[in-house]
C-alpha cells in the first residue's frame, strides 16, 4: 500500500490541530463542545503569545479517589515547564480551584476574587451579616466579592441546561483570569471577553437584588398584615 504525500500531509494537519485544541483546554471530560474548545484555546493562545503565561483549563468528572483537588493539580503541573496557571473544575465534587506553578504568578490576578461565592460587595455584606461568627469573620466574608465562577455555578439550571451553565461559568472565570493577567502585564487581549463578563455579572447582581428586595417586601407586607389582623381581632 502506497503512502501518498497527500495522506501524510493530512495526518500532520490533524495531528497539529489536535495538539492545538488540547493546548489550553487541557482536559475536558464534561463539556465536549467544539465551539467552547475553540474559544478557550483562542483566548489562551493570545494570552500566552503576549505575556508568556500559559492559562490552562481542566474540566473533569471527578477527582481521582483519595485525592484532594490541589493534589490532582500538582500532579498535572509536573507536565508543564513554562509559567502556568491551572483553572480546574470537578463536576461531581462541585469543586473549583486555581493553582500556579510559580508563586509570583499570583501577583497578576486575584485568586480570592475570582473564586468568591458572591458576585457583588452588597451581596457579600448581607451574607456576612447572617453567617459571620465574629468581627474578623465578618470582615473576611464582607471583603470577599466579585466572583466570576461560583455565583454562576450555584445558580439553578433547568433539565438539559447543566452543560450550558458549566461552560458559561468556566469560560467566565477563565476570561476573568486572562484579562487580569493581561492588564497586569500591560497588554490588551483582542479576544478578551471583558464586556461579556460585565454583562453576565450585572445580570446576576440584578437577579440577586431583585430576589432580595422582593423577599424584604413580602416580609414587611406579612408583618403589616399580621398586625392588622391582630388589631381587628
Amino acid at each position: 500500500m502506497k503512502f501518498s504525500r497527500g495522506l501524510a500531509a493530512l495526518i500532520l494537519v490533524l495531528f497539529f490541530h489536535t495538539t492545538l485544541t488540547a493546548e489550553y483546554l487541557y482536559k475536558d471530560e464534561v463539556i465536549h463542545n467544539p465551539e467552547f474548545n475553540k474559544e478557550i484555546n483562542k483566548l489562551g493562545q493570545e494570552l500566552y503569545e503576549k505575556t508568556g503565561i500559559s492559562l490552562k483549563l481542566v474540566m473533569i468528572r471527578e477527582v481521582p479517589h483519595g485525592k484532594h483537588i490541589v493534589e490532582y493539580e500538582e500532579e498535572l503541573m509536573k507536565d508543564f515547564h513554562e509559567p502556568t496557571i491551572l483553572l480546574t473544575f470537578s463536576e461531581l465534587d462541585s469543586k473549583v480551584d486555581i493553582l500556579a506553578n510559580d508563586s509570583s504568578l499570583y501577583e497578576y490576578f486575584d485568586k480570592q476574587q475570582v473564586l468568591s461565592p458572591t458576585a457583588s460587595a452588597v451581596q457579600a455584606f448581607i451574607i456576612a451579616i447572617f453567617y459571620s461568627s465574629d468581627f474578623e469573620s465578618f470582615k473576611e466574608i464582607a471583603g470577599n466579592s466579585g466572583g466570576t465562577i461560583i455565583p454562576l455555578l450555584a445558580g439553578k439550571a433547568k433539565k438539559g441546561e447543566q452543560l450550558g451553565k458549566y461552560s458559561a461559568s468556566m469560560y467566565n472565570g477563565y476570561a476573568d483570569i486572562a484579562d487580569q493577567v493581561a492588564s497586569s502585564k500591560g497588554v490588551t487581549l483582542e479576544n478578551s471577553a471583558g464586556n461579556a463578563n460585565k454583562i453576565t455579572m450585572t445580570i446576576i447582581k440584578t437577579l440577586f437584588y431583585g430576589i432580595l428586595f422582593y423577599a424584604i417586601f413580602v416580609y414587611i407586607r406579612n408583618k403589616i398584615r399580621s398586625k392588622r389582623q391582630a388589631s381587628e381581632s
